[in-house]
């Protein structure tokens, strides 16, 4: 072995290197205040290492970058822990750095000769936020995809030059991912390299700034310090690893243009920056120039240009006071300004609204909109993370990821899909709200039947209840069928039923909820086979209901909607699709009929509200047909 180092030695002057590494003088002995740089180097290194066998999974297009983040997280051994790493790491090297500036302006070792070496460190810590604000995106997921425009978009206020160069173009999307790739990969990791040598090689020149090294000793980094640094490392990695182990780096539902994210906010570190914009409506201007100009370029670009003086100004004693004064108001702020972000968008959750909290009108409604912008955030949030457990079920699922991608599996998944669609088109009359609670829907101020579980067995057996039906959950809010010959029916004659009738009733009610092939009382439906023969014969020939209904052979069309097929996908569609056809309401009258016809026309589609495929959607989610993952999938 001695030989062997003598040849290596002799080869390349190793011990040389080793000794200048390891043996540099530290005045004053080692110090735990000085762990701060290594830490950074350290966390680098693992950013390095991890990100190295990330990018070997990981594939950057706007098809590919979430199903790859996906196998990451979900198939490859050992990668939700490998990617939690990387990326509590990044969140690391953000508090790192603040600490290691600190330790350096407290120190006062930003002066003189080490001014270049202090804006050597600014501009790694550009680098680090820029490898933080690309990293972001490039799990092409929603709320990546939505904060990052919000970034690219505050570019654009310094001239349209500048968002195209880092949007890769005029449109944000797929050139976007892979130019931020590119970035995040190579450009900003290459130039952190360079830069951390050249800051690391001035450091070395000027030494340690030691501050009162007098009445201890001086000791060479080895062992000393390295033992401290070492030990710092170690706490770094245990902390990232217990974050990574504890909730692994989220995931949420592919990037989708057309569904806004209303929840989407920038990294907790950049929070600040998003709640500075607050104070900067865009509406506004000063000197010609808009506040939000002034509060997203030219405020942080003084604090940058602050920063960057202050080598110059802490020449002099009162000078290193302002920059110790500065640099506290300016952690303060931050912590003041993450916080308040963090409480306006959180606070409905804790706090229950109050109707009488002020007496002054003008604070009440503030107090109001503030609340009910919190509470939105919410939900938006629950919502996302409903998402993202469905996308990862259908990733999950035996037909997998297309090649298309995992956005068009979740664009024809009614369970996502349906919710967005009925809200946007139904939620104005009808609610919708469910059991199961899958994505209920509910109407401030409905004024048709609410749909959750629309011909369910329940649903059916509560129209016809006396009680039920003039109720808020089916005609109680709707005038022109509150006083309807249904409601009329009803109350007269299913109110003067004996016993024997209802029990047939009880039977008419599982025919009925029979015609709609529901998925979720499919087996029940196959149990009661001649429950439903027998109710579908009280129906037709006995009851009465075939004088206004038509119910397959009996009775005649165009008196009240048809009961064949009752509630069925193709029943759904048709009524969704054009309520005025002969067979659902055409004896209303279409100046007569409150619910629009959403899709009436098969000819001239692009005049249609919504597509035959979103009519077909809205149907599927209220018989809540949609894949449902086996317990087996859920616990891959």
């Amino acid at each position: 072995m001695k030989q062997l180092l003598e040849w290596l030695d002799d080869r390349t002057g190793i011990r040389r290197l080793t000794h200048e590494a390891l043996y540099e003088n530290i005045p004053g002995g080692s110090r735990w205040k000085f762990v701060w740089g290594s830490t950074l180097v350290f966390a680098f290194a693992m950013q390095a290492i991890t990100g190295t066998v990330l990018w070997m999974a990981y594939s950057p297009s706007g098809q590919t970058a979430w199903e790859s983040v996906f196998y990451i997280q979900n198939v490859m051994p050992g990668g939700s822990l490998l990617r939690s790493l990387h990326h509590y790491m990044a969140q690391a090297m953000v508090v790192l750095l603040a600490l290691h500036l600190m330790q350096v302006v407290i120190c006062g070792a930003y002066r003189a000769p080490r001014e270049i070496n202090f804006w050597l460190g600014m501009i790694l810590m550009q680098i680090v936020l820029g490898l933080s604000l690309t990293g972001y995106l490039l799990p092409w997921d929603q709320k990546g995809y939505w904060a990052t425009g919000v970034a690219t978009n505050i570019m654009g206020l310094t001239g349209d030059a500048a968002q195209r160069l880092a949007v890769g173009g005029g449109q944000y999307g797929h050139h976007t991912l892979t130019r931020f790739f590119a970035m995040h990969a190579g450009v900003l990791p290459g130039l952190l390299v360079f830069f951390v040598v050249l800051h690391i090689a001035i450091f070395r020149k000027h030494g340690i700034h030691a501050t009162n090294p007098e009445g201890r000793p001086d000791e060479a980094f080895w062992p000393d310090q390295v033992l401290k640094d070492g030990v710092a490392c170690l706490a770094v990695l245990a902390v990232v690893l217990g974050l990574a182990l504890w909730r692994p780096a989220e995931l949420t539902a592919p990037a989708d243009p057309s569904a806004p994210f209303d929840a989407a906010r920038p990294e907790w570190y950049f929070l600040f920056l998003f709640q500075l914009l607050k104070y900067f409506p865009g509406d506004q201007t000063f000197i010609g120039q808009s506040l939000e100009f002034w509060g997203a370029i030219v405020v942080p670009g003084a604090v940058m240009g602050v920063l960057a003086l202050m080598p110059i100004v802490g020449r002099w004693r009162l000078g290193h006071a302002f920059n110790l004064c500065f640099l506290a108001c300016l952690m303060l702020g931050i912590s003041l300004l993450t916080a308040q972000a963090f409480y306006e968008d959180h606070h409905a959750s804790w706090s229950p609204k109050d109707a009488k909290k002020f007496a002054d009108e003008a604070k009440q409604k503030k107090y109001e909109a503030a609340w009910d912008a919190s509470k939105q955030h919410i939900t938006a949030l629950e919502h996302a993370q409903r998402d993202a457990e469905r996308a990862r079920d259908l990733a999950l699922a035996p037909a997998g990821i297309p090649p298309e991608g995992m956005i068009s599996v979740m664009r024809r998944d009614p369970l996502t899909q349906g919710p967005r669609l009925f809200a946007a088109k139904c939620a104005g009359c009808h609610s919708a709200t469910r059991e199961d609670d899958s994505a209920s829907i509910v109407c401030p101020t409905p004024t048709a039947p609410n749909l959750g579980g629309f011909g369910s067995r329940a649903w059916i057996r509560g129209l016809l209840d006396p009680t039920k039906i003039v109720g808020p959950a089916y005609f109680g809010n709707s005038p022109h069928l509150k006083e309807g010959e249904m409601v009329t029916w009803v109350t007269d004659t299913v109110t003067a039923m004996d016993a024997d009738a209802k029990a047939n009733l009880e039977k008419l009610v599982i025919a009925l909820s029979a015609e709609a092939q529901l998925p979720t009382q499919r087996e029940q439906d196959e149990k009661d086979a001649e429950t439903i023969a027998a109710g579908r014969t009280f129906l037709s020939e006995e009851v009465g209901c075939v004088d206004c209904h038509k119910f397959h052979d009996a009775g005649e069309e165009g008196l009240a909607p048809d009961l064949t097929g009752y509630a069925s996908r193709e029943w759904l569609i048709g009524m969704i699709g054009n309520p005025n056809h002969a067979r659902f309401y055409a004896h209303v009258g279409a100046e007569d009929q409150p619910m629009p016809a959403f899709a009436p026309s098969r000819e001239q589609p692009e005049a249609n509200q919504l597509s035959v495929e979103e009519v077909g959607l809205i149907a599927d989610w209220l018989r809540g047909d949609w894949y449902r993952a086996q317990a087996s999938e859920s616990a891959q």
